[in-house]
């Protein structure tokens, strides 16, 4: 894997780093690749059962696309010896947010500068954002004449409504972390100083947590967005039947009549 991106697998948090500080972690290919690596990996490891997406540095969480690189690829595809400048959507962006979004487990981000773009779009993906306050959002996209990518068309208006996304979409423009976190954009909102402790804090008692339960609020959030109510609560019993066979929901139940905490095993 890249060093543009760091995995590490730690009592079962899978943390994956953007690590490109100086370029305030913009999206070259490597780190693409790399981060999409990451994420399916941690997605498919059974020994995960959390995931810490974050980022070097304190100036960016990510910025998006790396237009240095972009404009040279852009140059060939008008010159005709490469075709397929574009086809990054296809190949990376989707299947990052498809990794994050539909892993069996929690995604934390952890926001600690300026999130743009697909920054913005993977941060989004994440079901816990905590945000430190001198981070900052900006959808970007029409900024440089493109339309939304890595799913923020989905996920934006389904957090802060659909009017709001068609704002803030566009007209791009830096919202504080303030803003974000009145806005539902952020989760937590926390001091710059304090971040990545508090988000290893919280991903950690997740990743500790019942791993299967917390894989099916994902998927009855995700399925309650999309269907109807009779829809829903037919996947609801689905899903609580498969939860209420778990190993976890049996130790949790021993041990509240036993007034004792819980010690999940994830299965």
């Amino acid at each position: 894997m890249a060093d543009t991106v760091l995995y590490e697998v730690s009592d079962g948090l899978a943390t994956i780093t953007l690590n490109r500080p100086e370029a305030m972690n913009a999206l070259n290919i490597a780190t693409k690749v790399a981060l999409r690596d990451a994420a399916r990996e941690a997605a498919a490891d059974e020994a995960v059962r959390a995931i810490l997406l974050t980022a070097a540095g304190d100036r960016a969480f990510c910025v998006g696309q790396d237009l240095k690189e972009h404009i040279g690829l852009l140059q060939a595809q008008h010159s005709g010896s490469d075709a397929g400048v574009m086809s990054t959507v296809r190949e990376h962006y989707n299947p990052i947010v498809r990794a994050l979004t539909g892993a069996p487990k929690p995604v934390v981000a952890a926001v600690n500068g300026v999130a743009a773009g697909a920054g913005f779009g993977f941060a989004l993906a994440a079901d816990y954002r905590i945000v430190a306050d001198t981070a900052a959002f900006n959808t970007s996209f029409a900024g440089v004449a493109l339309t939304a990518d890595s799913g923020i068309s989905w996920t934006l208006p389904r957090v802060v409504g659909p009017s709001r996304a068609a704002d803030l979409l566009l007209f791009p423009r830096s919202v504080s972390a303030q803003q974000a976190y009145e806005w539902g954009i952020a989760n937590r909102l926390v001091p710059a100083a304090e971040l990545r402790t508090e988000a290893e804090k919280v991903a950690r008692s997740l990743a500790e947590g019942p791993t299967l339960a917390y894989a099916a609020l994902k998927e009855s959030l995700a399925f309650g967005l999309a269907h109807s109510l009779d829809e829903t609560l037919e996947k609801e019993d689905e899903l609580q039947s498969r939860a209420g066979a778990s190993q976890d929901h049996t130790i949790a139940v021993r041990a509240f009549v036993g007034k004792e905490k819980p010690k999940y095993v994830g299965r």
